[in-house]
């Protein structure tokens, strides 16, 4: 009864080992963000940011989230902070437009409490139902390849050039080398249906890299980092600024499209979307992820949200609540595994970024490229993120794309007004620029 109350768990529909090892599952194809996480954020060292601290904010971060959607949307997924998210907080937010992680930090918090609105609202339902259901797989695609562009910088297989822009890196030592012995190990353990495969290929490919001086091993169990040298740290003077508002509605358009693409990117790989498009229970879904959102902000976290490898629990039969609660409870427990974690190198990290791109990519069967008004927009989807390396700049020029062809070849059913709605403000904000 109190499981029913909690995680919508029914008894003669349910079963309790089934739903925990579900979790377990979805736990362990998710714990690689323990080691990616604060891998990115170490870029921020010079500016003061604790990457200890990020490991035990980004473990906070997952459990409000998950047990968020675990006791209020009933659904078997974790989250945890985002693939993409979080390296759009480092390299555009701090690094390249030069302000602080506090300041960063602080347009979350702000960004978070709106989507709070929205999401009360159900105005975020009412997107993510109305963008057609080849562009939904178009962006989980597209936001597949992002991630794995990702993997490959930070491994230095791609490299920048000043002729080509970026070529092929040194793949004969180093973190290429052992990136690519990584991606060949994990992908194997992959293909023998491994349960954890992508967390044990980080652990394997991080002992291989000790030979290769890319690997120092700091020890496996320790008392979890201190949190405070990121919670709360906001910037509350610059809240009634220009360049704070200018920051909140940049991550407005990218928090927002960026957490629907994932969203439907999990269910539907977990075959959650009606022949229509809409989604069930997507809004409480979307209200999780603004809680986690804006908690997480509190403890240091970057931007919280869906995990695209929950798929992985609901494919060994995770179909309620209680399957989220049990990633949580995993994502507790490695809390205390922090010096392991910290001592996996990027290098190790970036084949899984890479495989999880590949994942991803699978939902490209689901486009028709055969057809201009519906192939176009997704492939300009897909395209425009990677080269941008922008998620939302993909979306939005898909949208725009999916009018203007829909309405040329007068093919009125397949637009409505919300969509059409947002096309026309997505083209003044490219006006306004």
């Amino acid at each position: 009864m109190v499981l029913q109350k909690l995680f919508g768990f029914d008894p003669s529909k349910h079963n309790v080992k089934t739903e925990i090892m579900a979790g377990l599952t979805s736990f362990l194809t998710m714990a690689y963000i323990l080691a990616v996480n604060p891998n990115i954020f170490s870029a921020l060292a010079d500016q003061g940011m604790d990457t200890k601290a990020v490991f035990t904010a980004t473990i906070i971060a997952a459990v409000i989230g998950t047990l968020v959607m675990a006791i209020y949307a009933k659904l078997p997924f974790g989250l945890a902070p985002g693939m993409g998210l979080n390296a759009f907080f480092v390299y555009n937010v701090c690094l390249q437009l030069h302000y602080s992680w506090q300041f960063a930090l602080t347009a979350i918090l702000l960004e978070g409490i709106i989507f709070i609105i929205l999401s009360i609202t159900r105005v975020r339902e009412k997107i993510v139902n109305a963008i057609p259901r080849q562009l939904k797989a178009s962006i989980s695609v597209g936001i597949g390849v992002f991630i794995a562009s990702l993997g490959l910088k930070n491994a230095g297989l791609i490299v920048a050039d000043k002729a080509t822009f970026i070529t092929l890196g040194n793949l004969t030592s180093g973190s290429a080398l052992l990136c690519c012995i990584g991606i060949i190990l994990t992908a194997s353990l992959l293909m023998y249906r491994i349960k954890g495969a992508m967390l044990i290929g980080i652990f394997l490919t991080t002992l291989i890299g000790i030979p290769f001086g890319e690997t120092e091993f700091n020890g496996i169990i320790g008392i979890p980092p201190d949190v405070s040298p990121l919670f709360l740290k906001f910037e509350w003077h610059n809240i009634f600024t220009l360049d704070m508002l200018m920051v909140v509605i940049t991550f407005l358009f990218i928090d927002l499209f960026d957490t629907i693409g994932t969203v439907i990117g999990v269910m539907s790989t977990a075959n959650m979307v009606k022949p229509d498009g809409k989604i069930d229970r997507v809004n409480e879904a979307l209200f999780a992820d603004a809680i986690a959102t804006t908690l997480g902000a509190c403890v240091g976290a970057s931007t919280t949200t869906t995990y695209v490898e929950s798929a992985s629990g609901v494919s060994e039969g995770g179909r309620t609540g209680l399957t989220a609660a049990s990633i949580a409870f995993f994502f507790t427990i490695s809390l205390f595994f922090a010096p392991l974690f910290l001592s996996i190198p990027s290098a190790a990290t970036s084949p899984v970024l890479i495989l999880v791109g590949l994942l991803m990519f699978t939902r490209v069967a689901h486009i028709d490229f055969n057809s201009y008004e519906e192939g176009l927009p997704c492939f300009i989807t897909l395209f425009a993120m990677v080269m941008t390396s922008s998620i939302s700049d993909g979306i939005l020029l898909g949208i725009i794309s999916h009018v203007l062809l829909n309405t040329i070849a007068r093919k009125w059913e397949n637009l409505n007004w919300t969509i059409v709605i947002l096309a026309i403000i997505f083209i003044i904000r490219y006006a306004l620029l």
